[in-house]
């Protein structure tokens, strides 16, 4: 879009995904839902259009209006909603980048359904209330919505939207493009590693059995997160762990969230628990990153942004949460003056070891991936990584198609 172009668009449709030329190419190569929240007649429509014109092919408004389902204060979710959702799973299975849910959104329960769909598909979501001034004003949307409801009637649907619906977490959420490239270059960097001399040497950490040829690490990483790719920032469980509104009211998250960036990986790393990627943060980027993340105990003192990571895969019985930890681990043995032993050259890398099962490859040209900075609001409970195919592959299996 041309500056001129964003310059003419009034306030209220003001957002990076509309405007900001870095986030919309991030997009068209991503699978996204966004969410519009707020109260009949608040501009929710009018929004849903301005993305709808923005992204065009690539895009796709479901409207709850179009399925005759009324906004109201329910107790439970109607069965209509399910018409929604075999629409929204149809656009999902054709791989559409951009899908708007146009909506009140105001009920928990129909908002869990959401987060599932996105989670089966691996959608990252991006939440998006209307900018106008009259969004919260009873007495004035009466007169604006089309259901004719009243000004009680709002009201009484005002609570639930009045409070910021927090994340589980916050965090980049990588492209599907992105995911596709940082994927392959984590499958090569175990199919390497587990045919090298010296990690068949160290096997005792993987496997009780005798590697004459090779250590399948494919099949070694069973589990991974659930839905897109990222790099946790802030973990906030819904608004309930310590500091979680503060940092959600922080002027940098608010105006990046939903905006596009580009993550460089420096490298990528195996412990026994876990397979991930390490990511460098710029100084921008460490706007967004928490004082408190770089610590395994109150009294380290590491590098801000030291924790900054993406998951690839973990062990059985290992939470995701470790690939963090694991990475520290491997930065205070470097602040310690470790440079681990250094095995030689693979996969356009150097590749090290610290001992105990802990790899690390330090990529001699760093990957840069697009990414999203957003929230992640479903379950979180890791899913297979294994596929029916023959190999089994912790990684082809992932891969965002």
């Amino acid at each position: 879009m041309s500056a001129q172009a964003a310059k003419e668009r009034p306030d209220s449709l003001r957002f990076p995904f509309l405007d900001d030329e870095e986030t919309i190419a991030t997009l068209r190569e991503s699978k996204t839902f966004f969410i519009l929240r707020g109260l009949p007649g608040s501009g929710k429509s009018t929004l849903a259009q301005a993305i709808q014109e923005r992204y065009r092919d690539g895009c796709k408004v479901i409207a709850a209006e179009n399925y005759k389902i009324t906004p109201a204060v329910r107790s439970g979710v109607p069965e209509e909603y399910g018409k929604v959702d075999e629409d929204l799973v149809e656009y999902c299975k054709r791989d559409v980048s951009v899908i708007v849910l146009d909506d009140t959104h105001h009920e928990r329960e129909r908002l869990d359904q959401i987060f599932d769909i996105a989670d089966k598909y691996r959608y990252k979501v991006i939440f998006a209330e209307p900018k106008t001034q009259w969004r919260m004003d009873c007495a004035q949307l009466k007169d604006k919505n089309q259901w004719k409801l009243t000004a009680e009637d709002l009201k009484k649907m005002k609570p639930s939207l009045e409070k910021e619906f927090l994340p589980m977490y916050f965090g980049w959420f990588l492209s599907k493009r992105s995911s596709e490239i940082l994927r392959k270059a984590g499958q090569v960097f175990l199919d390497e590693l587990g045919s090298l001399k010296a990690f068949k040497k160290e096997s005792k950490y993987f496997t009780s059995e005798d590697p004459k040829i090779k250590i399948d690490l494919t099949s070694y990483f069973v589990k991974r997160p659930p839905g897109v790719l990222h790099c946790t920032t802030k973990y906030t469980d819904f608004g309930k762990a310590a500091g979680a509104e503060d940092y959600a009211q922080q002027e940098a998250v608010r105006a990046s969230y939903g905006k596009g960036f580009t993550l460089s990986i420096s490298g990528l790393f195996v412990t026994t628990k876990t397979v991930g990627a390490r990511v460098e943060l710029s100084e921008q980027q460490l706007l967004l990153w928490p004082g408190d993340a770089d610590k395994l105990q109150a009294t380290d003192s590491l590098p801000k942004g030291s924790r900054a990571h993406i998951t690839l895969g973990c062990a059985s019985g290992v939470e995701a949460v470790q690939t963090g930890m694991d990475l520290l681990e491997f930065v205070k043995l470097e602040k310690a003056g470790s440079k681990g032993e250094e095995v030689g050259e693979i996969g356009g890398g150097k590749l090290q070891y610290f001992g105990n099962g802990m790899w690390m490859l330090t990529l001699s040209k760093k990957i840069d991936v697009r990414a999203i900075f957003s929230g992640y609001y479903g379950k979180g409970k890791l899913v297979p990584t294994q596929s029916t195919n023959k190999r089994g592959s912790v990684f082809s299996s992932c891969t965002i198609n």
